[in-house]
Parts: structure tokens; C-alpha cells; sequence
């Protein structure tokens, strides 16, 4: 093959792999689609800085248990919300990861909240936390009406399990589109406990 022939090939292996690359990207390091100003790191979880974040949305209503919680209870606290479904097999395999550093970090100020999605009955999920050992609640959202309130480019409905952490004032911190290693959710948390 001559070299005249070899270069619309190469060019055209460039282009592929251009497309391939930002196409894997999700935002790359501005991040945050939607100007929600999360920055993706090398580890994937994505930052906004303290002064530039937006408040987390009014979650409230039944938990999987029955009862009523409102995240605004919260304020105040470093709480780290989890969305599940107890049909996603990365949220099996994070579910007692997240109940680890629930019960290490409870007595820093840290809350743990779940939002069990896509689940057709509450049954299922209830059943989910109880073979796992999740004593922290969360809210069940069969639909996916909660995760419509975060401001566009917050959340991908697609990605579950998703975590976010919120900080003292409400205001959304950090986030993962993916299941988290016990590494990585106390990498997610550490910095926006250490806030003043």
C-alpha cells in the first residue's frame, strides 16, 4: 500500500478515535452538562466547587419503611444520597459498602439516603435493604419522579447506581454515575466533611 493510500486511513483512524474519546468523555474537566459546574476527576467522581454549587432539590415523601422523611431535616449535616434499585447488580454489590461507612461516619454528621427507583413494588425494595443489612431509609420512587428535580445535567436516569453528596448548607458537592468502591465513597465524602 503507497503512502498517498495509508493517509485518508490514518486520518479517518483518527477521526474514529476522536469520536470514541469524546464520546467516553462525559464532560470532561469542566463536566457538568447543563451548567450544573461539576468537574470530573481521574477517579470519576465529579466536584463543584464550595460557592459555585446549586441546592439540592425538595426530596421528601414515603420511605421504603413507611415512614415520611424530607431531606431538608437534614441541614446542617453532610448527607450522601445513594439512588438505587434492587434489580441493578452494582447497587447489590455497593448496598453493604454504603452500610459500612454509614455506621463508621454516622457520629461525624454524616446521613446516608437512599431513593430506590424503578422498582414495581415497595416489597421488592424493602426486601432488598433487609438482605443487605441497610438500616439508613430511603425514599421509594417506582417512577423516577424525584431524580426529575435535580437541575438538568445533575443526573443521568440511565445511571444506577448514582451517588451524590450534599453539603452542611444543602448544596450539591460531589457526585459518582456509577457504583462506588468503599475507596472511592470515602474519597466522595472526605473533603466536604473537612468544610467549615
Amino acid at each position: 500500500m503507497s503512502a498517498a493510500s495509508r493517509t485518508p486511513l490514518t486520518l479517518a483512524g483518527a477521526v474514529v478515535a476522536a469520536l470514541l474519546l469524546s464520546a467516553c468523555s462525559s464532560g470532561g474537566t469542566s463536566g457538568g452538562s447543563g451548567g450544573t459546574g461539576f468537574v470530573m476527576g481521574e477517579d470519576g467522581i465529579a466536584t463543584v466547587k464550595k460557592g459555585e454549587r446549586d441546592a439540592a432539590p425538595d426530596l421528601s415523601g414515603e420511605t421504603v419503611d413507611g415512614e415520611q422523611l424530607d431531606l431538608a431535616s437534614y441541614q446542617g449535616k453532610v448527607v450522601v444520597l445513594n439512588i438505587w434499585g434492587s434489580w441493578c447488580a452494582p447497587c447489590r454489590a455497593e448496598a453493604p459498602i454504603f452500610e459500612k461507612v454509614y455506621q463508621d461516619l454516622k457520629k461525624d454528621g454524616v446521613e446516608f439516603v437512599g431513593i430506590n427507583t424503578r422498582d414495581a413494588t415497595v416489597q421488592k425494595a424493602r426486601a432488598f435493604e433487609e438482605d443487605r443489612g441497610v438500616t439508613y431509609p430511603s425514599l421509594y420512587d417506582p417512577t423516577g419522579k424525584l431524580m426529575l428535580r435535580f437541575k438538568k445535567g445533575t443526573l443521568n436516569p440511565q445511571a444506577i447506581p448514582s451517588t451524590l453528596v450534599i453539603d452542611r448548607d444543602g448544596k450539591l458537592a460531589a457526585r459518582s454515575l456509577a457504583g462506588l468502591g468503599e475507596e472511592n465513597l470515602r474519597k466522595m465524602i472526605a473533603p466536604v466533611l473537612a468544610e467549615k
